[in-house]
């Protein structure tokens, strides 16, 4: 990872992070697609056609009470997403996770609780028949032999990871031509 660099040629098919990037900021320099603010979030709008809607921490609560679900009766508490995005085509909400880390720390134990959070996330989507994955956007220092065990474990569980990229496909954006 180059610290302080850009992004190289994926930055057409996909999401390229580096540092703790901003996941709207990213797609709104790939062509073809712009992001506009929403009653609650944003709209992500690709060619001029709204694919997906965008909702960050707190926002995505303030989605659920405006759909009349009721996340308090269902979770005992809120999880905070960096990124929960709603792809339209797919009736899926992808929540993204955007783990960077460059030292020894707290992050090595979080990487260990994605299948408690999906499940937690799949039992408040449910009322709204929304299928749930849960992805982490990891930091290359990540790729060490010593986190072998946890990622392998994140697999296991149902969930996914990318190291400082994100694939559009893979969350059911358009990739532009």
């Amino acid at each position: 990872m180059k610290t302080g660099g850009i992004g190289g040629g994926n930055t057409q098919t996909g999401l390229v992070f580096e540092g703790k990037a901003d996941f709207l900021t990213l797609l709104e320099n790939i062509k073809g697609y712009d992001v506009k603010k929403a009653k609650i979030g944003y709209d992500v709008i690709f060619n001029n056609v709204c694919v997906a809607h965008t909702y960050k921490k707190h926002d995505l609560y303030r989605f659920l009470d405006s759909v009349g679900v009721d996340w308090q009766k269902i979770l005992s508490k809120k999880l905070l997403p960096d990124d929960a995005i709603y792809v339209i085509k797919e009736n899926t909400i992808f929540i993204i996770e955007i783990k960077y880390q460059c030292t020894e720390g707290s992050v090595d134990e979080k990487l260990q609780t994605c299948d408690f959070k999906r499940k937690q996330y799949q039992k408040i989507f449910s009322e709204l028949n929304y299928e749930v994955e849960y992805i982490y956007v990891l930091s290359d220092w990540f790729r060490k032999e010593k986190y072998r065990d946890v990622l392998d474990y994140i697999i296991s569980v149902d969930c996914k990871y990318y190291f400082e990229y994100l694939p559009l496909h893979k969350i059911g954006l358009p990739v532009p031509k």
